[in-house]
């Protein structure tokens, strides 16, 4: 009977542990005070309407018992508009447009509090559509059919990266997928471009025939000159003894058979009968 007390203290210090254990369960079940950020998000802490400073970065941590963590993707993402905008001359263009895009880390917490979650249709969308439609509408139709398709592209990715950096979004690039005109449009642009082409063409071509020419005046210049100097620098003592130095050396040749002294025009020697 002694041993009775202590085994009622035994049950119920056991009870007392199994209350605590069922206790901290239905406390980290329901509180979840660890949590675990994937790789790529930020973790922003919502504690009963209270939005608390720091994020979260990924992998494990705790947190205030019964606080809402909400992961907000810093990853680049693409968002893909189809907008029909005004250009230069007032025709209607449509531009399937590229966004990479991502929101800076460190402006989780104010996009949370300002915008929330659906930032991609407060923020990003609008934005674009904007900056599309104020920078297509300086620009003629046939710009987007040249090489100023890139100039436009970068002016777009300029004036929206201006528009959204205040409110946390980081604009990666802009890209131009596709641009619609109306097929008379297109192919009177296209006939345009390739008037200009065969213009640049022929100028190259005519170019390149006047440096011929250039050159071959040049060359001709060349020879007269070459004809003008000889002729003022041979009289007919120098050809007669050039024939007196070429008699001299066909005389040695073992080929020489006669040699005549006196031929009346020029006062030179014929060569006569020569035999190899």
């Amino acid at each position: 009977m002694e041993g009775a007390p202590e085994i009622k203290i035994r049950k119920s210090m056991t009870a007392k542990v199994i209350v605590a254990v069922v206790a901290l369960f239905l406390l980290f079940s329901v509180a979840n005070p660890i949590v675990v950020i994937p790789a790529g998000h930020v973790g922003v802490q919502d504690f009963f309407g209270k939005v608390l400073p720091n994020t979260l970065k990924p992998g494990p941590g705790l947190v205030i018992p019964f606080t809402r963590v909400v992961t907000m993707s810093v990853r680049t993402q693409e968002f893909m508009e189809v907008a029909d905008t005004p250009s230069k001359e007032g025709l209607i263009i449509n531009l399937d447009v590229s966004l990479l895009y991502r929101i800076d880390p460190n402006k989780a917490v104010e996009i949370y509090k300002t915008v929330g979650g659906n930032y991609r249709e407060i923020v990003v969308q609008p934005q674009l559509r904007s900056a599309i439609r104020e920078v297509t509408a300086s620009y003629e139709a046939k710009a987007l059919y040249s090489a100023e398709r890139e100039r436009v592209a970068n002016e777009i990715k300029g004036l929206y990266a201006k528009m959204t950096q205040e409110r946390g979004v980081i604009t990666d690039q802009v890209l131009l997928r596709k641009i619609g005109l109306p097929n008379t449009l297109t192919l009177a642009i296209q006939e345009k471009l390739k008037r200009e082409q065969e213009s640049e063409q022929m100028k190259f071509v005519l170019q390149k025939e006047q440096q011929e020419a250039e050159r071959k005046r040049i060359e001709a210049q060349g020879i007269s000159d070459f004809q003008r100097i000889v002729s003022q620098g041979i009289n007919p003592q120098i050809l007669e003894w050039k024939g007196i130095e070429a008699t001299e050396k066909l005389a040695n040749s073992q080929n020489t058979k006669v040699v005549v002294i006196g031929n009346p025009k020029n006062g030179l020697p014929l060569i006569l009968g020569g035999e190899k």
